[in-house]
């Protein structure tokens, strides 16, 4: 397996996901809906998906020792790297984004603190669940599934804008600057790990099953 995930680092890594990951920096813009940043790691998943397609990766994969299920599995888990990745950035800039801005409110969503580190564990469990499942029903179609996965991502923010104004715990208690909610926010983001974790176990699952049934010409 970590063979495998050497190929995807090495031959299927799209320049545009490393683009994508430094996007982590609009964290640091004052009053911007920061989740959405979150979005442009999953496009660079997209761009890494579409351009093996267009270069045949499938059946290179394919055509070394390793199994479809295999396949998928290390997929899903290059994506994971990268979404990581982000979230550990995103992490970074909102330190730097307290240091700057001294934790002032953010008018467009929730304020710069571990609840958006949060979110962007729902935002790519969400993700992870609808994009790949859809892929590897046929992987030659590819817009489909990325613009299922990329609506109900969408619909998240929005929700998540909205919630920091009309829901009472996420205003009250995950929408703080401070210390104040500290605990709530900490349960917040277990359980928005939990779902990551369950979301991206179940995507793994119906996504090798879909591939394993996928007639391929290879």
């Amino acid at each position: 397996m970590m063979r495998l995930l050497k190929k995807e680092f090495r031959l299927c890594m799209h320049p545009a996901a490393l683009i994508m990951l430094g996007l982590s920096a609009l964290v640091l813009i004052p009053n911007y809906p920061y989740a959405v940043s979150y979005f442009y790691t999953t496009l660079g998943i997209y761009f890494i998906c579409l351009d093996g397609r267009e270069n045949h990766d499938a059946a290179f994969t394919l055509s070394l020792p390793v199994s479809r299920r295999q396949a998928v599995r290390c997929r899903i888990l290059f994506a994971c790297c990268l979404e990581a990745a982000q979230m550990l950035l995103c992490g970074l800039m909102i330190l730097a984004n307290r240091a700057l801005y001294g934790g002032a409110p953010n008018q467009a969503g929730m304020d710069a603190n571990l609840a958006v580190v949060a979110q962007g564990m729902i935002l790519f469990g969400l993700f992870n669940l609808i994009f790949f499942p859809g892929w590897y029903k046929d992987i030659n179609k590819i817009g489909g599934a990325f613009l299922r996965a990329s609506a109900a991502v969408f619909f998240y923010i929005a929700l998540g804008v909205a919630a920091t104004y009309a829901v009472p715990f996420v205003r009250d208690a995950l929408d703080q600057p401070g210390t104040e909610g500290r605990g709530a926010r900490i349960a917040y983001t277990g359980g928005a790990l939990l779902f990551f974790l369950a979301a991206t176990a179940l995507s793994a699952r119906l996504s090798a099953r879909r591939f394993e049934k996928l007639d391929l010409q290879l």
